[in-house]
């Protein structure tokens, strides 16, 4: 075990045309740039995607109706508040919140959160959204003559994960300079799609079977479930903002991240909702970005198309960009860019599998659904560690692994956030409903899914509970043997990590 602390900020360069070398490195204030509102084109850009068509199918496939549908939708985005509001952590410290969440979990407890939070989450994510562009681009070149089943899929898995690692590898210079951009000429091409697919929305469409009572709650909830899924996956929105000013206001930040990522999600969802209506059963089972293809206009269907690529780039993009300092987060010898040219080819062998063994509605909403048993209870602490701590993060702690520093807690483990992201993922489990695995409070309630608000609420009420007992006390340093400044100084000196030579 050791300290650690940044090696020297001049070493490092945030430009959009050179690779990033930086990874977990503390930015110092005099590396500090950009407004809050640059924040709302990079989460645009990402949630400007066929998944909301895909995602908004699902609420009407469910059995709900075009109102029911868009009230869940809009409901699910609400926790976009979320990533808004941990956001504001990176700024304060300067780094990422895989390194943050130290203060969470302990020095120890943290490799294992973010192992998950950090890895699979991203691995998922990449898998979701590359399969979904394979399975447009392979639409597209069967209308070229390209016909084969099986390679059009991979071939443009392959093309785009490529492109994908390079926009990770040039990292947040190139995203916080070109995803605004995108962002836009993504609106643009989505908005001429909803256009031509509004004439086919069936406006007096009624479920078959109008459900009522539990079917109705079972649905709405099941629905929310898979909706919320999104913005509470988006635990990397402190590595996007942690280049900002310390004094940018924190308002701005949240405002920013979370209109940022509700606003494209509830319209574009709302439009997959509505289209789906206007759909006969065989176009449905063929795949929902298929039949909305066969209904544009033969020019459109080529720059949807592009358009979902250029969107797969941007958020995985994104995601590989901020799992590849999770992976140093965990102690793992690795420089930045290496780390993420590893996690993209795990998620491409992971979309290759799925491409060939499965279709993209199952993959998205078990996925999803799964995901918010990790995802939504460590969202829920990290929020309550903020507000506890009024946003207060100190680097130098945060790098200080060795024992009886401030994060060391319990033998390297924070008891309350290790047992509340455990109790709070066990009562996830419990309250999840899904086609594959119905927890046992969810059966009995006629299959009902209150995963995401009673996990969130346990993860968070035994944190804040823990918080108060000795076992939390966040200002004590459990030191189990003195050290002075100076020892402390010198082995941080001596693990200072060497910086990276782009390449």
């Amino acid at each position: 075990m050791s300290s650690q602390t940044p090696a020297a900020s001049q070493d490092y360069v945030d430009a959009p045309t050179q690779p990033e070398t930086r990874g977990i490195e503390v930015v110092s204030p005099s590396e500090r740039h950009g407004r809050a509102r640059d924040l709302f084109g990079v989460w645009a850009a990402p949630n400007v995607s066929i998944l909301n068509f895909t995602i908004g199918a699902t609420m009407i496939l469910l059995g709900l109706e075009i109102w029911q549908a868009i009230a869940v939708i809009v409901a699910a985005n609400l926790l976009w508040v979320f990533p808004g509001l941990i956001a504001i952590s990176g700024p304060a410290a300067g780094t990422s919140g895989s390194v943050i969440s130290r203060a969470l979990y302990g020095v120890f407890g943290n490799k294992i959160i973010i192992a998950f939070t950090g890895w699979l989450i991203s691995a998922v994510f990449l898998a979701l959204n590359w399969l979904a562009s394979s399975f447009m681009g392979a639409d597209l070149l069967a209308q070229w003559g390209f016909t084969d089943p099986l390679w059009g899929p991979v071939v443009v898995t392959l093309l785009v994960s490529a492109i994908t690692v390079l926009v990770a590898v040039y990292g947040h210079g190139l995203i916080i300079k070109s995803y605004t951009a995108i962002s836009i000429g993504l609106f643009a091409v989505f908005l001429a799609v909803t256009a031509f697919a509004l004439p086919t929305v069936d406006w007096a469409y009624q479920a078959p079977e109008p459900l009522t009572g539990v079917p109705l709650w079972s649905a709405v909830t099941i629905g929310f479930t898979i909706l919320a899924s999104t913005p509470l996956s988006y635990i990397n929105s402190p590595d996007i903002a942690r280049y900002l000013p310390r004094e940018t206001k924190a308002s701005h930040i949240i405002a920013a991240t979370a209109l940022g990522g509700a606003l494209p999600g509830i319209f574009f969802t709302a439009v997959g909702a509505l289209i789906v209506t206007g759909l006969d059963g065989a176009a449905v089972d063929s795949g929902i970005e298929g039949a909305i293809l066969g209904i544009l206009p033969t020019w459109l269907g080529p720059l949807l198309v592009l358009a979902v690529i250029v969107n797969t780039v941007a958020l995985n993009g994104m995601t590989t960009y901020t799992s590849s300092m999770a992976l140093q987060s965990v102690g793992v010898p690795i420089r930045r860019i290496p780390s993420a040219i590893v996690i993209g080819v795990i998620g491409t062998a992971l979309t290759l599998y799925l491409v060939m063994s499965t279709s993209l509605l199952d993959a998205v909403n078990l996925m999803l659904q799964f995901l918010v048993i990790v995802s939504g209870p460590a969202m829920a602490i990290f929020a309550t560690d903020i507000i506890l701590r009024r946003n207060r993060y100190d680097a130098n702690d945060l790098f200080d692994e060795e024992r009886g520093g401030r994060f060391w807690y319990t033998a390297g483990w924070s008891i309350p956030g290790m047992t509340a992201v455990v109790l709070g993922g066990v009562a996830t489990a419990v309250c999840l409903s899904t086609t594959v695995w119905s927890g046992p409070v969810s059966e009995a309630m006629g299959f009902i899914d209150l995963s995401v608000p009673v996990g969130m609420t346990v993860s968070a009420l035994v944190y804040l509970g823990l918080s108060k007992t000795p076992l939390g006390r966040f200002d004590e340093v459990r030191a189990v043997a003195p050290r002075t400044a100076s020892a402390t100084a010198d082995a941080a000196t001596a693990a200072a990590p060497e910086p990276e030579t782009a390449a």
